[in-house]
């Protein structure tokens, strides 16, 4: 037992790494814990609350609330870390160059850092997103808690995971990059915000939409022709020609004597994502998320290398 605890143990730069910013590591850990007995605990309350006059689903919904706002951004605090307290700070003071003195490579002391926070990172991130589905059980579905909900989308799956490698690539970036330690935290803040904010602009474009029609005159309009759970998407009105129509060119769309009289509308039109394509979507955006990270991780090497031989 003596020589397998031996064996898990760091060494080297790596528990030098774990020494330094063990309150960190400490804190990030109890944090992990404590979200998940809490959720588990909130999500016990709300099943056994079931048929009482006063349910325990309102405390679920409000830590659900409070989960997906801040597993949406974790990314953020990681890049900032990584950037600043981990990176920038030692390069700044020139604490590193001691390292370098203990028969220590750049490379290797750079990859002890990153390896060490990123072990720690998807663990910790691999626990949160089992505890958040845990809570999301109880009110998927629901108002705010669909699975193309922003922050349900990002916090349900591997795709966080991806997230935070790549904020964790784009902060040894930074913090090489900038090496003052304030500047590059805000820096890599910013900057991970950026790219995050593009991929969710881009997250529906990876998948083609589904598009449905129904007569104009017929049934109950756009919202019956979008099935249920479904992501919604662009919707309308359609020519005999097919153009598409915003559905302000009739007042009332179930009846064309109301429609502009310079246009032919036939029919509705609604655009969606099926809730099949939640799976293919999360595996598309984590593959192009580490794809990213592994480029970020690519240039801090080589920056390093650049820097220090």
């Amino acid at each position: 037992m003596s020589t397998l605890m031996s064996g898990l143990t760091p060494k080297g730069p790596y528990w030098a790494t774990v020494r330094q910013h063990r309150r960190t590591l400490r804190f990030a850990g109890i944090a992990v814990v404590l979200g998940l007995a809490s959720m588990a605990w909130v999500r016990f309350w709300d099943s056994r609350s079931v048929g009482l006059d006063d349910p325990g689903h309102g405390p679920l919904r409000a830590a659900m609330d409070l989960a997906a706002t801040t597993l949406h951004f974790l990314p953020l605090l990681v890049a900032v870390f990584v950037a600043g307290p981990l990176i920038a700070r030692e390069l700044e003071s020139g604490t590193y160059k001691l390292a370098l003195t203990q028969s220590v490579t750049p490379t290797r002391w750079l990859a002890s850092k990153l390896l060490v926070a990123g072990v720690v990172t998807v663990v910790g991130t691999l626990v949160l997103v089992g505890a958040f589905r845990l809570g999301w059980g109880g009110v998927a579905g629901s108002f705010r808690f669909q699975w193309y909900d922003q922050g349900v989308f990002d916090a349900s799956g591997p795709v966080l995971v991806a997230h935070v490698l790549l904020a964790l690539g784009i902060g040894a970036v930074l913090g090489q990059l900038i090496r003052r330690t304030v500047v590059a935290m805000a820096a890599s803040g910013v900057v991970t915000g950026a790219v995050l904010l593009a991929l969710n602009g881009l997250r529906w474009e990876w998948l083609p939409v589904r598009t449905a029609t129904a007569d104009f005159t017929a049934g109950d309009g756009i919202v019956a022709l979008i099935p249920e759970s479904a992501a919604p998407g662009d919707s309308g009105l359609l020519t005999a020609t097919g153009e598409r129509l915003e559905g302000w060119y009739c007042s009332e769309p179930v009846n064309p004597a109301l429609c502009r009289s310079d246009v032919s509308v036939t029919s509705h039109f609604a655009d969606y994502h099926p809730v099949s394509q939640y799976w293919p979507l999360q595996l598309i955006e984590t593959g192009v998320c580490l794809a990213l990270a592994a480029l970020a991780l690519f240039a801090a090497f080589r920056i390093l290398r650049r820097r220090h031989g």
